[in-house]
């Protein structure tokens, strides 16, 4: 029951109809018996200054941010932590009395998704697909430790900025780009045991793209993190299984930066496998 002490926090995005995120964190607020409240809030681009300007006036406790606004509320709030400022993104924005602190959560949740799954990213050698936003974050994570980052991406210009931004985050890290096609792949996936999909192939309603082409075995050895989330299992899932390799979907990435996001605001342990059951049971009603 909403009240005059309920505590409003939600998401920003355009569009924003589709999100698992309310269902996801109001789980979590009534399986912990919390007056608080997680609502969708549909923010044409157009609006987002006054947007973030309402979280201030509402007193919002703060805001998940998503597709298109994560860059452009970066130069909206008043701080940001290291990651976002590194990333050039903000997924998530904490209200301290006045001042709104950007965070970036997708890159603590990645790695946690990751060690979740039994594997670990210390100095790995890792082949990222894609260079856009989502691909950001993943490097910016695996650089931090010390992983051997392969970037290929259809425009190789941006696969070699997404490079340099992030050659100097570790001593130990390395950087390299190349063109997103069937040569480069077949010449780099021997060497390397962590393959991610930072695309958006095989994400609902194109469930039957794939960035991975069909004359090219999946590496066995490899285990396959695919950041798309809804379907649960992509073609890609499926074709890298099939082959023997193990598979990740982006669901368990969601739930982990949504917790920490939720930790951040509430100050309170996060039911993690309670946001998971909710995001999945949101997933199965939008089938």
């Amino acid at each position: 029951m909403l009240s005059g002490h309920t505590q409003i926090v939600g998401v920003i995005g355009w569009p924003i109809e589709h999100s698992v995120s309310p269902p996801m964190h109001n789980a979590a607020f009534e399986a912990l018996g919390m007056d608080w409240c997680y609502l969708p809030f549909p923010v044409h681009p157009a609006n987002l200054k006054e947007a973030i300007a309402g979280v201030r006036a509402l007193g919002l406790r703060g805001i998940n941010v998503t597709v298109p606004h994560k860059k452009g509320v970066a130069a909206l709030v008043d701080e940001l932590t290291p990651a976002a400022r590194a990333v050039g993104a903000v997924n998530t924005v904490i209200s301290r009395g006045e001042v709104l602190v950007g965070h970036n959560t997708d890159v603590g949740g990645f790695l946690r998704a990751l060690r979740e799954a039994g594997f670990e990213p210390e100095g790995c050698s890792a082949l990222i697909l894609g260079a856009g936003g989502a691909a950001r974050a993943v490097v910016y994570a695996l650089a931090g430790v010390g992983a051997q980052v392969v970037i290929l991406n259809r425009n190789l210009g941006r696969a070699q900025a997404l490079a340099a931004a992030f050659a100097g985050v570790s001593e130990t890290a390395r950087l390299r780009a190349g063109p997103l096609n069937e040569k480069s792949l077949s010449q780099e996936m021997e060497r390397a045991n962590l393959v991610v999909n930072a695309t958006s192939l095989g994400m609902w309603p194109q469930v039957g793209t794939t960035p991975w082409p069909d004359e090219l075995p999946f590496p066995s050895h490899a285990l396959l993190f695919d950041l798309v989330y809804n379907p649960r299992e992509t073609r890609l899932m499926r074709r890298a299984r099939l082959e023997g390799a193990r598979a990740v979907g982006g669901l368990r990435m969601l739930v982990h930066q949504g917790a920490e996001a939720f930790a951040l605001w509430t100050g309170r342990e996060p039911p993690v496998e309670t946001m998971f059951a909710a995001c999945c049971a949101a997933l199965r009603g939008g089938e």
